[in-house]
């Protein structure tokens, strides 16, 4: 399933995200940190969602309320987390996913972008832009 964007227009092969909440074993979000995402995830929406339900984070921190997911783990309301963004990075005292963590979290480095392959894509990509660029030739445009 995929859910549709948050305040956006109803679109094919995409259900409302608390339908979506509410019937998915895991759930993996993707989205960039933005007015209408940050706090997406908040007590509301982990209350939709099943207790033995999975919830990832790799988007952004901001996107999911950190002390609401802390306490729908501890108290049995969702199965478990996993998350590679905090909502403050880097991290500081204080925070509630990693100050005492809950047995059914895993907070790990967000650094998938790091492999020498991840890395050596980035910089083959940057040279490809800067030649399109000296050409005047259009490039990875976003319509």
């Amino acid at each position: 399933l995929v859910a549709q964007r948050p305040g956006g227009p109803p679109a094919a092969g995409r259900v409302p995200l608390d339908a979506l909440l509410a019937s998915a074993d895991v759930v993996s979000l993707h989205v960039p940190l933005a007015d209408n995402t940050r706090g997406m995830i908040g007590a509301r929406e982990l209350a939709l969602m099943r207790p033995d339900a999975l919830l990832i984070n790799t988007a952004r921190g901001g996107v999911v309320d950190e002390a609401a997911l802390v306490a729908a783990l501890r108290s049995g309301r969702l199965g478990g987390a996993g998350v590679d963004v905090l909502a403050v990075e880097p991290p500081r005292g204080g925070s509630p996913l990693l100050d005492d963590p809950p047995p059914n979290l895993i907070v790990t480095p967000h650094v998938a972008w790091a492999s020498r392959e991840a890395r050596q894509r980035l910089l083959d990509e940057v040279a490809r832009n800067i030649e399109a660029f000296a050409e005047r030739r259009a490039r990875n445009r976003v319509a």
